[in-house]
């Protein structure tokens, strides 16, 4: 391994170019599966999640045959199961984690969302060299928050392969929520492929595992609702474009699994209750590239907390979650039982599980929406005149359901009207407060307002397109959201619980445009793939910085900053949330302010596994 090198481009040469060498010759054979359940013995999946306590914690990474949808497959797992253990920590105790790699090759964990010295922030070639085979790194740092976070392997793509598991922090301070009962809930993707064979799958061909694009049959559909010269200059724009509407997630259920709590779909993980108790649910989004859409037919959720960070409470019926949040929510349920579910972005899969107050109750399971198509809006090509919602095809059913309502139960929690937040129109900043706060003054909702058109050259080969116009998008909910009839949380919506007295003004702008070339599988920040001979983004001990990201992709990413929160700007001033990792949509120009005040090298990249591999990576380097 390079030392140099904070890249998760560079460390796994050798194993990107053999499945690149041996994916042509593989494809007639049909998928590399990474375990057959006839051979060796098989762990079988846990029920619950397995609690790690106390001032010293010891974590093993080794290859372990586990059983994964009624399957046997090889994974790197942490303490023999996929997740690792949840880990339980409380505010302001020291902890040693000692992790052993029982692998042979480079090892490491990330604990996402903790404030961490530089050196123990577990990125290889940044913070420290990585844990070679059959040795142990301490991991030593004092607790400084508390909240729902998570860890995960940086080397590689070990963390599609299992080594990702939960951390919850009780705080110092009596909890303000005075939950009866608590469950954590791992979100995450499975696939049966060498995940470099995914990769080269994707190098080979974008939209490999696309297996919802628009055929000719989706035009007559596609006629009644928007005309046949409509329909039909639609298809051609696209065309001409050489994208694709359907093309919402680059890895899909056509290869994924997607389990709750390690549990596939079938398999049913299960939260018991006794009726009127307030159960709070710590949700992780632990996926290496799907974003799930999370409800819980016939329940009202409350969200109490992002990425870790309190918030003042929101009521919703459900929530997109990017890759790398957390949220957490309350729940009183009354019933028997309910459904968590679930739904890909895309609507190729699901995760669910049940909440019930014995072991045999259960819900009914929602049939999957249709597929969601992305529209002129998402391409930056909106000037106004067109919906900024995703339109939805009606005309193909992915997994079931009937009509955009498949599934839904409308009882308690169900709004039956429009999202809080929502503007239908031109963006213009004007959004609705949570919680019927005011609005906000017009000095805080200047970067909302700003409608960003450039005509620059593209960023080079590393882009295949730029947004005509992009714009803050923090009051929609998100591609395929919205049209249901029930409540979806915005980002405009979140409010930190603690507004700050003060903040420092901003010394200096930061831009940064999100890039990329579907067709050739590159991903980049200005067109650039990351190299560690790339110079640091510098920054001084103290400053206050906004950064400004721009999406001239027509796909999500969620972005992710190591060692520190941000407060991410959605009007609201002094009571922005803060946040680790924020989803930035299609065309969107969205804004953070970040305090420089943790000194080090610290990792700011995609965190859809495989863009940061393939170069969405850069460093921030802050200096005393």
């Amino acid at each position: 391994m390079n030392d140099r090198v904070g890249s998760p481009v560079q460390w796994p040469r050798r194993r990107f170019l053999a499945s690149v060498a041996t994916a042509t010759g593989g494809i007639a054979l049909g998928r590399f599966v990474t375990g057959c359940a006839t051979v060796g013995s098989v762990t079988p999946a846990r029920r619950a999640l397995v609690a790690a306590r106390g001032e010293t914690i010891d974590l093993r990474i080794a290859e372990t045959r586990v059983g994964i949808a009624g399957r046997g497959a090889v994974a790197t797992t942490i303490n023999g199961g996929v997740p690792g253990p949840e880990i339980r920590l409380r505010e302001g105790q020291d902890v040693v984690l000692r992790v052993n790699n029982a692998l042979d090759e480079d090892t490491s964990i990330h604990w996402h969302g903790l404030l961490v010295p530089a050196d123990m922030d577990g990125v290889p070639g940044l913070s420290f060299h990585g844990i070679g085979p059959g040795t142990t790194f301490e991991y030593r740092f004092r607790v400084r928050q508390s909240g729902t976070y998570w860890y995960h392997s940086h080397s590689g793509l070990q963390e599609q392969t299992g080594i990702y598991g939960p951390i919850v922090i009780e705080p110092s301070e009596p909890d303000p929520y005075e939950a009866q009962r608590e469950y954590t809930i791992v979100l995450s993707d499975w696939t049966f492929e060498d995940p470099y064979r995914v990769l080269a799958n994707l190098k080979r061909y974008g939209g490999y595992y696309n297996y919802q694009r628009r055929t000719l049959a989706d035009l007559g559909d596609e006629a009644k609702r928007m005309g046949f010269w409509g329909a039909l200059g639609d298809r051609l724009s696209w065309a001409r474009m050489r994208m694709d509407a359907s093309d919402i997630s680059d890895v899909t259920g056509a290869t994924y699994t997607f389990l709750m709590n390690g549990l596939a779909p079938d398999e049913n993980w299960r939260g018991l209750f006794r009726p009127g108790e307030r159960v709070r649910l710590r949700f992780i989004n632990a996926s290496a590239a799907t974003y799930f859409d999370v409800r819980i037919p016939g329940l009202a959720m409350q969200v109490i907390q992002a990425d870790g960070m309190p918030v003042a409470p929101v009521e919703t019926d459900e929530f997109r979650i990017a890759i790398a949040e957390t949220l957490d929510v309350l729940v009183e349920p009354t019933r028997n039982a309910y459904t968590i579910f679930a739904e890909a972005m895309d609507r190729s899969g699901h995760a669910r599980g049940t909440l019930a107050i014995d072991e045999t109750a259960t819900a009914r399971v929602p049939g999957r929406r249709p597929r969601p198509l992305l529209t002129m809006a998402d391409m930056g090509m909106d000037h106004g005149d067109m919906p900024a919602v995703s339109s939805m095809d009606h005309g193909s059913m992915s997994g079931g359901g009937s009509g955009g309502m498949s599934g839904m139960d409308h009882g308690a929690g169900s709004s039956g009207g429009a999202m809080p937040g929502m503007d239908h129109g031109n963006m213009s900043g004007m959004e609705q407060g949570a919680g019927g706060m005011e609005m906000a003054p017009a000095a805080c909702r200047a970067n909302l307002d700003v409608m960003d058109r450039h005509d620059d050259d593209g960023h080079g080969a590393g882009n295949a397109m730029v947004a005509e116009v992009a714009r803050s998008r923090v009051t929609e909910p998100g591609v395929g959201l919205g049209e249901d009839g029930w409540r979806v949380l915005t980002y405009s919506q979140l409010r930190s619980a603690t507004p700050r007295s003060s903040n420092s003004p901003v010394t200096r702008t930061i831009e940064l445009h999100l890039t990329g070339n579907m067709e050739r599988f590159m991903w980049s920040f200005d067109g650039e793939q990351y190299d560690p001979d790339m110079p640091d983004i510098e920054l001084r001990r103290g400053e206050r910085v906004r950064f400004v990201l721009i999406n001239d992709t027509m796909m999500a990413h969620p972005i992710h900053i190591h060692g520190t929160f941000f407060e991410l700007d959605v009007g609201a001033c002094e009571s922005n949330p803060l946040k680790h990792t924020v989803n930035v949509q299609p065309a969107e120009r969205t804004s953070f302010v970040f305090t420089a005040e943790e000194v080090g090298r610290w990792a700011f990249h995609c965190h859809m596994l495989y863009h940061m591999e393939a170069g969405m990576f850069r460093v921030v380097r802050v200096r005393p």
